[in-house]
C-alpha cells in the first residue's frame, strides 16, 4: 500500500517525538508499505517549505505571509497524493484543526484515500493551562472545528481506551518500541546504594515533583538504611524547577529537605551516555501525575522503552499492557509522595532478568502496532 505519513511541523535529532514518527514510518515499511514522510520545516536559505522525503514540494518563501500560507495551504499535498496514487493518509495531531484542513481532509476523501489521524495524548485540553496566550487561542480555532474535521476520516488512532473522539470512532494500539535501537539494561553493582532514574522533557503531568518529595520524606528519619538518588534526564524547565502550577517546585523540595546531593540533573542525554546512566540505575520511575491532565487510562511511549531496556519501574495511571506486570510498581493517582521503603523492598526482592522484562514486550513493536492501523482502516 502506498502511504503517506503527515506530519506538520519538522524533526530534531534530540526530540523524542521526532525519533517515535521515524521508528513508525519505519515500522510500516517493515511491513513491505511503500511509506513518503512529509513535513514542515526550514530551507537551508531560511525559507519555509513544505517537504516529502527531504524533497521540497512546496516553498512558501519568507515572512509573515509565507508562515500564513504554510498553516492553511494543503494543495500541494493534496496534488501529490492524487498525482502518486497515494491510499492512505496517516496524520498526526498537532491540535491544529482549521478550515482549511478541514477542506484538505474532505477532498482526500471525495478522492477514495483513506485517512486517520493519531492523537498522541487524549484528552489534551488541560495541558495548555498556563501556556502563552498565542497558544491558548490556538487550541481554542482547534476545539472550534475539530470535530467537524475528524468526520471526514475514516478514524482516529488513540493510545487510549476511549471508544469514539470528537465524534470518530477510534482505533486502539499501544505506543511502540524499535528494539534496534534500545539496548538491553547491564545494572551495575552500586554496593548498598539506589539509584532511580527519570527519563523526559519534564512535564507537571510526569509527578517527578512526588519522588522528590518521597525521597525527602525518606530522608527524614533516622533509621534509614540506604542511599537512594534519583537522576532526571532531560529538559526541566522553569516553570517545574521553580514555579510548579501543581505542586512545589523541585528546587523548592530540594531545598526544604536539603537532599541536594540526592537529585541528580543531567539534561538531555543520548546514546552511550544515556545508557551509562541507566546501568548505572536499578528501577525507572514513569509518570507519576496523569491525573493533574485529567488522564486515568494512557499507554506511554516511556513504559515500554523501560520494559524494552529490561529495568523495571513505577507509574500512576492506568495501562493495560502493564498494570498486571510483576516488575511494575503501582503509584496511587493522587498527590501523595511516593513510598520510597516501597520501591526499596521491591527492588531488593526483585528477580527477573533484563531479558525476561523485554520478552514480554515483543508484541508492541511499531512494525505490529502499525500494521493493526493499516488493517482497520482498510478492513472497515
Amino acid at each position: 500500500m502506498k502511504i503517506l505519513f503527515l506530519v506538520y511541523h519538522g524533526f530534531s535529532e534530540v526530540s523524542g517525538i521526532s525519533k517515535k514518527i521515524h521508528y513508525q514510518v519505519k515500522g510500516l515499511r517493515e511491513n513491505g508499505h511503500d511509506v513518503r514522510l512529509c513535513y514542515y520545516g526550514f530551507a537551508e536559505n531560511g525559507h519555509r517549505c513544505r517537504y516529502i522525503d527531504d524533497k521540497i514540494i512546496k516553498d512558501y518563501g519568507k515572512g509573515r505571509w509565507a508562515g500564513i500560507l504554510q498553516r492553511i495551504d494543503y494543495q500541494c499535498v493534496y496534488n501529490y497524493c492524487v498525482r502518486e496514487d497515494i491510499q492512505f493518509v496517516y496524520a498526526r495531531c498537532f491540535q491544529n484543526a482549521n478550515p482549511w484542513l478541514i477542506r484538505f481532509f474532505k477532498r482526500l476523501k471525495n478522492a477514495g484515500i483513506h485517512t486517520v489521524t493519531e492523537i498522541p495524548t487524549y484528552p489534551y485540553d488541560s495541558e495548555f493551562v498556563g501556556f502563552s496566550f498565542q497558544t491558548r487561542m490556538n487550541l481554542k480555532i482547534d476545539q472550534l472545528f475539530r470535530n467537524k474535521l475528524y468526520r471526514q476520516m475514516d478514524a482516529v488512532v488513540t493510545f487510549s481506551d476511549a471508544q469514539e473522539i470528537f465524534g470518530q470512532r477510534t482505533i486502539n494500539i499501544s505506543n511502540g518500541v524499535d528494539f534496534d535501537s534500545i539496548p538491553l539494561h547491564e545494572p551495575l553493582t552500586m554496593n548498598h546504594e539506589l539509584h532511580l532514574i527519570g527519563v523526559a522533557e519534564v512535564h507537571y503531568w510526569h509527578g517527578y515533583d512526588r519522588l522528590i518529595a518521597g525521597l525527602g520524606e525518606y530522608y527524614k528519619q533516622t533509621d534509614y538504611h540506604r542511599d537512594v538518588f534519583f537522576h532526571i534526564v532531560g529538559g526541566v524547565g522553569p516553570s517545574e524547577m521553580y514555579d510548579s502550577m501543581h505542586a512545589p517546585g523541585f528546587a523548592e523540595l530540594i531545598e526544604k529537605y536539603g537532599i541536594k546531593d540526592k537529585v541528580i540533573f543531567h539534561g538531555q542525554l543520548f546514546g552511550q551516555q544515556l545508557d551509562d546512566v541507566f546501568n548505572q540505575c536499578q528501577f525507572a520511575i514513569g509518570s507519576l501525575a496523569r491525573h493533574r491532565s485529567g488522564i486515568t487510562a494512557i499507554k506511554t511511549l516511556k513504559n515500554r522503552e523501560y520494559a524494552t531496556r529490561g529495568i523495571p519501574f513505577i507509574y500512576s495511571e492506568q495501562d493495560s499492557d502493564f498494570d498486571h506486570q510483576p516488575y511494575v510498581v503501582k503509584a496511587s493517582a493522587d498527590e501523595s509522595p511516593i513510598d520510597i521503603q516501597q520501591i526499596i523492598d521491591f527492588v531488593d526482592s526483585f528477580k527477573m532478568h533484563p531479558d525476561e522484562i523485554r520478552c514480554t514486550v515483543e508484541h508492541l513493536t511499531w512494525k505490529t502496532q502499525m500494521q493493526q492501523v493499516v488493517q482497520q482502516v482498510t478492513n472497515g
